[in-house]
């Protein structure tokens, strides 16, 4: 095994699912939003609805063909860089993923189609289903993945036979105890990135003096709706960190950065990890919070990572800046949520530039935070693919030659860039242009026939404008 073709193939993957996974993470966020504008317009006939609805879906008809093109591309490497992890773990990784064919893709693909083409040709009840339908399958295609990476976080219901892992009970597999609470911190972080991208949009829009109807829902849904689910976030996400704690210890370790066994222990809040000398430097830590938050206990003990051999350590530095940059991101997007919609309530946020720009400028934190707590996830997994079972090292397909490595590594990244930087800027444009169709819902005493302006006074909305 060539230990510079195994660092390419890492950093290749590395790149392409960072890539891959900012697509869907924000179409399926997307996908149930448009589900439920397309639900309101139906029940309340009012044409703001709709015109967000026709505007998103040619947004989410972009991001998702880009994120399934991503995707298709990390499935040649399996075969390409990982193909002793395809060998040996195809009877269950296999299934998985060909679940998520036909299942989510099988939605997906038969009622897209609709969404593009049908509005005039099938019944307003049928449109509705076929875009609850698209959504579905989104969230299918994360029930699946979340099945297939929780598998190699904490395999069960396997047997290994002639070096084969096949499944010995595929209840176990598919309903693992630790997909429950993954599959559901996965999916918040999804609605979320879509709740700040609409609130975001609807923010930059109001900045330039857009006063229609569609900037006013955009702004409050999207804050609305990430008030209420950032709360259950932090809930689900210290549910993912005790499964870290039970069944990776290494990596929960890591992610303190605690190098020595500590009873009671001690949180470290910031720091920097020094592997040669297992310790922090310039550590600010709280006496007592880490056996809190490992165990729920002021007095439990929590092993360090020198209880572990070099060799089964992951490297620090990594988990532990991104979890904590993670969680800066959580905070402020929760701080960001809960005093716009105050705002909102007040009816005193479009006066507010500075929280505007502050709402429009939040709209990469959900990002940040998803691919940052994806690292947290597989770089603390390391030096393990399969926890426990198969290393990184021994995963990588043999003979693969560094400059082989190096070439699929310039191609993909050549590729990406370009045509991503195209998708990017397309979205772009559009979020640009705005929805085509623009509703006025003026204000008491305003002529119905011209925009709302930041100069006019809030207090005199009328009752129908999105609250």
């Amino acid at each position: 095994m060539d230990a510079t073709a195994l660092l390419l193939s890492r950093i290749q993957f590395g790149f392409t699912i960072s890539f891959h996974i900012i697509f869907p993470a924000f179409t399926i966020g997307l996908a149930a939003w448009l589900t439920v504008l397309e639900a309101m317009h139906l029940r309340t006939g009012r044409p703001v609805y709709q015109a967000l609805f026709e505007f998103w879906l040619k947004i989410f008809g972009v991001a998702f063909g880009m994120g399934v093109v991503s995707g298709v591309v990390m499935g040649f490497e399996f075969g390409t860089n990982w193909s002793v992890l395809s060998k040996m773990s195809g009877p269950i990784q296999g299934p998985l993923l060909s679940y998520e064919t036909f299942t989510a893709f099988m939605l997906e693909a038969s009622f897209f189609g609709v969404l593009i083409f049908g509005r005039k040709r099938v019944p307003p009840w049928f449109y509705l289903f076929s875009t609850a339908m698209v959504s579905l399958g989104t969230t299918l295609s994360a029930f699946w993945i979340m099945v297939n990476n929780s598998w190699m976080q904490v395999p069960v219901g396997y047997l290994l036979q002639n070096g084969y892992f096949v499944p010995d009970d595929w209840t176990r597999i598919i309903f693992n105890s630790i997909v429950w609470s993954r599959f559901p911190h996965m999916l918040l972080a999804a609605y979320l990135t879509g709740a700040f991208c609409v609130a975001a949009t609807g923010a930059w829009y109001v900045l330039r003096g857009d006063g229609y109807a569609e900037t006013r829902v955009m702004l409050r849904m999207g804050l609305f709706l990430a008030a209420l689910l950032l709360p259950v976030q932090l809930v689900f996400g210290h549910l993912v960190g005790d499964y870290v704690h039970d069944y990776q210890p290494a990596k929960f370790a890591a992610i303190e950065g605690r190098w020595h066994d500590e009873q009671p222990a001690s949180e470290v809040l910031i720091g920097l990890p020094d592997a040669a000398t297992a310790s922090n430097k310039y550590e600010v830590k709280v006496p007592i919070l880490g056996s809190i938050i490992g165990s729920m206990s002021l007095s439990s003990k929590e092993v360090g990572l020198n209880d572990f051999p070099p060799q089964d350590r992951p490297p620090v530095l990594i988990p532990f800046l991104t979890f904590r940059i993670m969680v800066g991101c959580g905070l402020v997007m929760l701080a960001v949520a809960w005093l716009g919609s105050y705002l909102s309530i007040r009816r005193r946020l479009r006066r507010n530039r500075f929280m505007l720009w502050t709402i429009f400028l939040s709209f990469p934190l959900p990002f940040i935070a998803i691919l940052t707590g994806w690292y947290v996830a597989e770089v603390g997994r390391q030096p393990w693919v399969i926890y426990g079972l198969l290393r990184t090292a021994d995963a990588v397909t043999p003979f693969l030659t560094a400059p082989a490595a190096m070439t699929s590594l310039v191609l993909f990244g050549g590729v990406y860039l370009f045509i991503f930087s195209f998708g990017t800027f397309y979205i772009y444009r559009l979020l640009r242009a705005g929805p085509t169709r623009l509703t006025v819902e003026p204000l008491r005493g305003a002529s119905p026939n011209r925009p709302m302006s930041l100069a006019e006074p809030e207090l005199a909305e009328p009752a129908t404008a999105g609250e």
